[in-house]
């Protein structure tokens, strides 16, 4: 019998279609395959399958398991910031920066793992939203510039949060100049003011006639510096957008929280530049305009509450919130984030009296981790501030031809960011998961889980390895690949589960005769047969998503 499973899942449904195995006198429930996430596309799925099954399996009922936290066979479990340090430091994936010298505050090191993961996620990130466009290009900026830079983006005098030390509990940390004498710290003690701090990161350049200047604060400076040069050298018209990746700097009060504060980290992000008179978006379409999000807004919290409200972007842009071009990117960021299987997004729109200098309309993208609400993004209305102002400062003119309006123009800028540190510790908490049996099994997504597969020969036999051997040199030509022949199969598929490996392929007598495989599904913990001369093209279809494994 096939039955639809409904599992609601932080708050979100998820439909999934099983059915029920008789073993001798046991019956046990197997997994078909995942149908979506609201009931019409599960219907709809659903209908396409069962056309494929047995008439034994027609039968279909409902269950409602709204309370358990479950994804395939796997139970998400809950995790504290300094438990997942402690994971990440003992799997290989992010070290203290000098740790043998008891660490550097603020600053991380990524293990071999680590760097593998944030890699990958990178790269999804950059084929979503550069790669798969006509009208986006790439960049990378040096992270020091002319000083008269951050004079002329407001950096220097704007960029600054007010050190406070709590006269109860003595914690020191940072606010911002608009809470001052409007919160207490987390224990209910009063703050002591101590002055404004400069997050810049001061430094010297040259070695006898040495001038000061700083790293950068943010990535943003760079696109807007280049941008002239960019728009003639790539032949781009308005509208268009320059992306980047890359490292910043932060003079950080009191980093904390792990990965969450540091004074060094990555912004993944782009500058969207248009017409001032282009208002329409051409790219806007329905199934932007329908995505549902939660969102607390700026009269609420004028008003002091924190209650959020059920919209979407369509009504959002109704309210005037924002204008189409926001909309669009701020849906597409949300579309990326549920790619990679985080759907538990909050958006909070700024108030008039905390938008920055140069916006006229900003969201923060908020995450909700197992130990609270983090922002894991944001989405700006820059305007033209910074172009204006880097041609005031420089004399140089920064106007483009618009061959739509045929006018020479300063655009105005749309600005999507990333915080790819927060992103890499989302993945990370919401793929933290049991299989049931007490055992920890991390629930990456395929295409960025940093080893996309292991090789097992069951036993350590020649002629075993020498197949292994031939399996792992090929598939190491297009992927990350783990090659482990020490302890038992039980525990080599437990230690590539720990670190997120998908698909674990074995070597065994049969595979002599007949040139297959074994290749078992981390998730449902299902094995099948595959054709070694196949093996590539399978498990490239896989991680691609383009295949289920289901369907092998």
């Amino acid at each position: 019998m096939a039955y639809v499973v409904k599992q609601k899942i932080n708050g979100k449904e998820y439909f999934y279609l099983r059915k029920s195995v008789r073993k001798g006198n046991k019956v046990t429930s197997q997994h078909i395959a995942y149908l979506g996430s609201n009931k019409e596309e599960a219907d709809k799925k659903y209908a396409e399958i069962i056309k494929n099954m047995d008439s034994n399996n027609q039968e279909i009922k409902m269950e409602d398991k709204s309370n358990i936290k479950m994804e395939n066979n796997l139970i998400q479990k809950k995790i504290s910031i300094d438990e997942l340090a402690k994971f990440c430091k003992e799997k290989g994936f992010v070290f203290r920066s000098s740790d043998i010298y008891g660490g550097y505050s603020g600053f991380w090191d990524y293990g071999p793992l680590g760097v593998e993961l944030f890699n990958n996620i990178k790269r999804d990130w950059w084929n979503f939203f550069v790669n798969k466009r006509d009208n986006m290009v790439g960049m990378e900026a040096s992270i020091i510039s002319h000083p008269k830079t951050w004079k002329a983006s407001g950096h220097i005098a704007n960029f600054n949060d007010v050190a406070v030390v709590c006269k109860k509990c003595k914690t020191a940390t940072k606010i911002d100049k608009s809470e001052v004498g409007k919160v207490n710290c987390k224990c209910g003690g009063e703050f002591d003011i101590r002055g404004e701090f400069s997050l810049m990161f001061k430094t010297k350049v040259g070695a006898l006639d040495s001038s000061d200047t700083y790293l950068r604060g943010e990535t943003a400076q760079g696109m807007f510096l280049d941008f002239k040069l960019i728009s003639q050298t790539s032949r781009m018209q308005l509208p268009f957008g320059i992306a980047q990746i890359g490292r910043c700097f932060r003079n950080e009060i009191a980093p904390r929280d792990f990965l969450f504060r540091s004074r060094e980290f990555n912004i993944a992000e782009f500058e969207f530049f248009l017409n001032p008179e282009e208002k329409l978006c051409n790219d806007l379409e329905e199934n932007h305009l329908g995505i549902k999000l939660k969102l607390l807004d700026a009269e609420t919290q004028t008003a002091g509450k924190e209650d959020l409200k059920e919209t979407t972007i369509g009504q959002m842009l109704s309210e005037k919130r924002m204008e189409e071009w926001q909309a669009y990117w701020l849906a597409e960021q949300i579309k990326w984030y549920h790619s990679l299987n985080l759907f538990e997004i909050k958006i909070r729109e700024h108030t008039k009296d905390e938008l920055s200098h140069y916006s006229s309309a900003t969201f923060d993208i908020d995450y909700e981790y197992p130990f609270g609400n983090v922002e894991l993004g944001g989405n700006a209305n820059r305007g033209q501030f910074d172009l204006t102002q880097h041609s005031k400062e420089s004399g140089e003119n920064m106007e483009v031809f618009d061959e739509k309006y045929k006018n020479k123009i300063i655009p105005r800028v749309i600005e999507p960011t990333f915080g790819v540190e927060r992103v890499f510790l989302a993945i990370l908490t919401k793929a933290y998961s049991d299989d049931g049996r007490g055992n920890i099994v991390l629930n990456l997504p395929a295409r960025i889980a940093p080893v996309k597969a292991a090789v097992f020969p069951l036993v350590k036999r020649e002629d075993f390895e020498k197949i292994a051997d031939e399996i792992v040199k090929d598939l190491r030509e297009e992927f990350n690949i783990a090659y482990d022949k020490s302890g038992s199969i039980g525990r080599r598929y437990a230690r590539n589960d720990e670190i997120g490996t998908p698909f674990c392929i074995t070597i065994d007598d049969d595979s002599l005769k007949n040139k297959d495989v074994t290749i078992r599904d981390r998730n449902s913990r299902v094995q099948k047969r595959v054709k070694i001369e196949k093996l590539k093209e399978i498990l490239r279809d896989l991680i691609s998503e383009k295949l289920n494994f289901q369907e092998i």
